[in-house]
């Protein structure tokens, strides 16, 4: 028998001996938290904050300067340098550093973990406003000063909730081991539930693999009935409001219509180099990252419309399509929609498998609807009618508007590169079918995943 090479490949020494010691079971399902931490760069130090970060990226895990592999909880983890920029009335945005990551909950843990990357900490932040001085610096000012500049994500997309770091890099492991046993044997013209039993058999003799025979706790009655509340009381919501509201629709639609009507689309060109800068970050393996930022639309209409949006956007996120697809887009790892600057500024970020091209095809087929419903409140975007139609469905000017608004990602740290959605599904599968009855065909089938 050929088995299916995964695409992370066997892992090395260390990390094999760190995953592979025994696991207390988990008990209940845990979350997924978005963590977004932004502070203004203090003057003159810009261009040194943005040298320290090429250094970082050079290797975003183990870097002697910021080693993000130490982050126990981080799924994901990004460092952004905000360009100074102006708002719709000219006010000026000083340049800020971001740091936004997709954690395993509780939000302590993280923070935890975060101070424990001290000094190298002090270093990244340290020319931020406000950090804390050298005669200052505590464990317990370093957390405050994280606390205070903590912003909250508006919309927060999780492929699967429940499935944590060490749940993935175990699996993974689960999988590579097991394609290790198959290649040592000859399993020509053996049954399926034969090859199935020895399978079981040797892992069943490991005793550091214990935990791949324990049941992943999945979502139970209360997680059930936590999404259909969410969904339901805005829903029940609506429905009381009614008779307010349905009045007052054709005023919206109206009003909406005018103002797109008169909305400024924006048709210049991306400058060559910001283009040669965000070449060069993408398409570096199977999983990327994305971050994009615009000014939101200004004036009453477009903050509750925006406002009203991302609040569906994130109950559907959060508590419908959280088992693995985003309205059709299975590609996404983690994804968030965070409002900056009082409002006046949405910044996006993803985690995806693929080339940016296909991520970006896969947006106009399935979801051109959603992208405009949120993102026409930007400026600049292509034009709209009534908020739905048109817009993301205009290709090329969605891409250019894309492009124009994508902006480098100076640091992007994974826990685990080279697993697509495809790969942690798939992982998640092999270690379910280690348990239970499966008939020969049964058995065949979930041979052909590993």
């Amino acid at each position: 028998m050929t088995a299916t090479k995964q695409a992370d490949g066997d892992p090395d020494a260390g990390t094999r001996a760190s995953l592979r010691t025994p696991l207390v079971t988990e008990r209940r399902l845990t979350r997924q938290l978005p963590v977004a931490i932004v502070a203004p760069v203090r003057s003159r130090q810009l261009a040194p904050l943005r040298s320290l970060l090429e250094r970082v990226s050079e290797d975003a895990a183990g870097n002697a300067e910021l080693p993000l592999g130490r982050l126990c909880t981080a799924h994901y983890a990004r460092l952004v340098l905000l360009e100074e920029s102006r708002d719709l009335d000219g006010e000026a945005i000083p340049a800020q550093l971001l740091y936004m990551s997709d954690i395993d909950e509780p939000l302590s843990n993280h923070l935890d973990d975060l101070l424990g990357l001290a000094p190298g900490l002090d270093r990244v932040f340290g020319r931020c406003e406000g950090y804390p001085t050298r005669g200052q610096l505590t464990r317990e000012s370093r957390r405050q000063w994280l606390q205070r500049h903590m912003v909250q994500t508006q919309a927060f997309y999780v492929n699967t909730v429940g499935r944590t770091v060490l749940q993935i890099q175990r699996e993974s492991l689960l999988h590579t081991e097991i394609e290790q046993f198959l290649d040592r044997g000859d399993w020509g013209g053996r049954d399926p539930l034969e090859v199935r039993a020895a399978i079981q058999d040797h892992v069943n003799a490991v005793p550091e693999l214990a935990w791949a025979r324990a049941a992943v706790p999945g979502p139970g009655p209360l997680d059930i009935a936590r999404d259909v509340v969410a969904v339901a009381l805005p829903v029940v919501g609506a429905v009381a409001a009614a008779p307010v509201l349905v009045p007052l629709l054709p005023l919206y639609a109206l009003l909406l219509r005018w103002q797109e009507l008169h909305d400024v689309v924006e048709t210049e060109r991306l400058p060559a180099a910001h283009e040669r800068r965000l070449a060069e970050l993408e398409d570096r393996g199977p999983v990327n990252q994305f971050s994009a930022i615009g000014l939101v639309k200004p004036g009453l209409l477009r903050r509750v419309t925006i406002g009203v949006a991302i609040r569906g956007l994130d109950l559907a996120a959060r508590h419908v399509f959280n088992r693995g697809t985003l309205t059709g887009v299975t590609t996404i790892h983690f994804a968030h929609w965070t409002k900056l600057d009082s409002g006046r500024r949405l910044f996006f970020a993803s985690n995806y498998d693929g080339t940016v091209k296909s991520y970006n095809d896969d947006f106009i087929d399935k979801v051109w609807w959603g992208l405009n419903l949120v993102f026409s409140n930007g400026v600049g975007w292509p034009r709209t009618f009534l908020l739905i139609w048109g817009g993301a469905q205009d290709e090329q000017g969605f891409k250019n508007y894309l492009r124009r608004h994508q902006i480098p990602t100076q640091v992007w740290y994974s826990a685990y590169p080279d697993l697509t959605a495809v790969n942690i599904n798939n992982n998640a599968k092999i270690r379910a079918g280690l348990v239970g009855s499966m008939n020969s065909e049964e058995a065949e089938q979930w041979l052909r995943l590993i």
